[in-house]
C-alpha cells in the first residue's frame, strides 16, 4: 500500500492531501472572504483560541503600561500557566506575551480581573467585543478556554474565529504580542523567559502570528496568519491532529496559486460628490472573473460625510464585498463661481 500510495504522488504531482481537521477555514484578510473550508459554522469547542479574544479585549480596554498586581485569582488557575505569584507585579503589557505565547490561565485571570474588576466583569466584555466584530454563532464564559466544571465552555466556530483574529491583526499591539518568537520579561519577583508555543512562527516563514490550543475535550485548535509579499490570509482548524502541517500546506497552495489585486482604488474619480475612503483588494486565480456595480444615491440634502451610495465588487457572478461612497462637500466648491470663492476668502479676513 506504501508504494502504491508513492505512485499515486509521483504520477500526480498535484495530489493534496486531505486536511484533518473537524473544521476549518482559510480567509483573506484583506476582505474576509472565505477561500476554502468545511463545517466553518459548526459550533465547537476551541480551547485557549480564547485568548486573541482575551487579548484584543485587554489591549482596548486596558492601559497597557499599567502596572498589574497579582491577586487571589491566579489560585484558581489550572493547566497551562505562566506561575505567576499573589503579590507579584508586572506591566500589563509583559503579562499579554504570557497569556499569548504560554497561554497561561493564571495570565488570563490576572488580566481579566486587572482590566475589569473581576472574570465575570471581563467576560461581558469580551462577548460585547465578539458580537460588534459580528461573531454571531460565539459564546465566551471565562477568559482562558477551559471547560468549567458547570460544564459550561466556550463556543465558536471557524468562520467567527477567522473574523476574530482578521479583527485583532488590524491592531499594532496585538500584531506586535503575536508575532513575536521569544522575549524576556522581568517583574517585581521574577525573570521570565517565554517562547511561543505557536510553532509556525519558527518553522514557516511566512507565519506572523496566531494561537494555539488544547483540552481533553477540544482536541488541538489553531488559529494563525501569514503573509507572503501582498497576500495575507488566516486559517483556522478545529480538532486536527496534524495542524501545523495543515495550516503550512492550506498557505502554500494559495500563495503559489492566487495573487492580490486591487479591485476598487480611493483616488478613482466616481463624480465631484462621491468619495471612496478605502481601497478593496482581493486574492484571486487567474480565471476568475471580476465586475464593479457602482450604485448612487442623490445627493439631495446630504451633509458632508454622509453615506451616497457604494461601489460592490463581484467574482464569478456572486457579490462578495463593497465600499460606501461618501459625500464630499469640499469636492463641489471647486466648481464654484469666482465671486462666491472671493466671498469665502474673504470670510478670514
Amino acid at each position: 500500500m506504501k508504494k502504491l500510495f508513492y505512485l499515486i504522488l509521483l504520477l500526480c504531482p498535484f495530489y493534496v492531501r486531505a486536511i484533518s481537521a473537524n473544521a476549518y477555514i482559510v480567509m483573506d484578510m484583506d476582505s474576509g472572504r472565505v477561500l476554502e473550508g468545511n463545517n466553518i459554522d459548526k459550533e465547537s469547542l476551541i480551547a485557549s483560541t480564547t485568548k486573541i479574544l482575551t487579548a484584543i479585549t485587554a489591549i482596548e480596554y486596558g492601559n497597557l503600561e499599567s502596572v498589574v498586581r497579582i491577586n487571589q485569582d491566579v489560585l484558581k488557575a489550572y493547566g497551562s500557566g505562566i506561575y505567576v505569584q499573589v503579590g507579584e507585579e508586572l506591566l500589563l503589557d509583559d503579562l499579554l506575551y504570557g497569556l499569548m505565547l504560554r497561554s497561561g490561565n493564571d495570565a488570563a485571570l490576572a488580566i481579566a480581573s486587572h482590566v475589569a474588576g473581576s472574570k465575570e466583569s471581563f467576560v461581558f466584555i469580551m462577548n460585547e467585543v465578539a458580537h460588534n466584530i459580528g461573531m454571531k454563532n460565539s459564546n465566551f464564559v471565562n477568559p482562558s478556554g477551559l471547560e468549567e466544571n458547570d460544564g459550561s465552555a466556550n463556543m465558536s466556530t471557524a468562520y467567527d474565529m477567522a473574523l476574530l483574529m482578521r479583527y485583532a491583526m488590524q491592531n499594532e499591539d496585538f500584531r506586535r504580542i503575536t508575532s513575536t518568537e521569544e522575549i524576556t520579561v522581568k517583574s517585581s519577583m521574577k525573570t521570565y523567559k517565554w517562547l511561543n508555543k505557536n510553532k509556525l512562527l519558527r518553522s514557516y516563514e511566512y507565519c506572523t502570528g496566531g494561537k494555539t490550543g488544547f483540552t481533553e475535550k477540544a482536541r488541538r485548535t489553531l488559529v494563525t496568519s501569514a503573509t507572503k509579499d501582498d497576500m495575507s490570509l488566516i486559517v483556522v482548524t478545529f480538532n486536527d491532529g496534524n495542524d501545523f502541517d495543515d495550516h503550512k500546506e492550506l498557505y502554500e497552495k494559495y500563495f503559489n496559486n492566487y495573487e492580490r489585486v486591487k479591485v476598487l482604488d480611493k483616488e478613482e474619480d466616481y463624480g465631484s460628490e462621491y468619495k471612496l475612503r478605502n481601497d478593496f483588494y482581493l486574492v484571486k486565480k487567474d480565471e476568475d472573473k471580476i465586475e464593479t456595480n457602482v450604485i448612487k444615491n442623490s445627493t439631495s440634502g446630504a451633509v458632508d460625510g454622509s453615506i451616497v451610495g457604494k461601489v460592490e465588487v463581484i467574482l464569478n457572478g456572486e457579490v462578495i464585498g463593497s465600499r460606501n461612497l461618501y459625500y464630499e462637500r469640499a469636492s463641489v466648491t471647486k466648481n464654484k463661481s469666482f465671486l462666491s470663492k472671493l466671498v469665502d476668502f474673504l470670510k478670514f479676513w
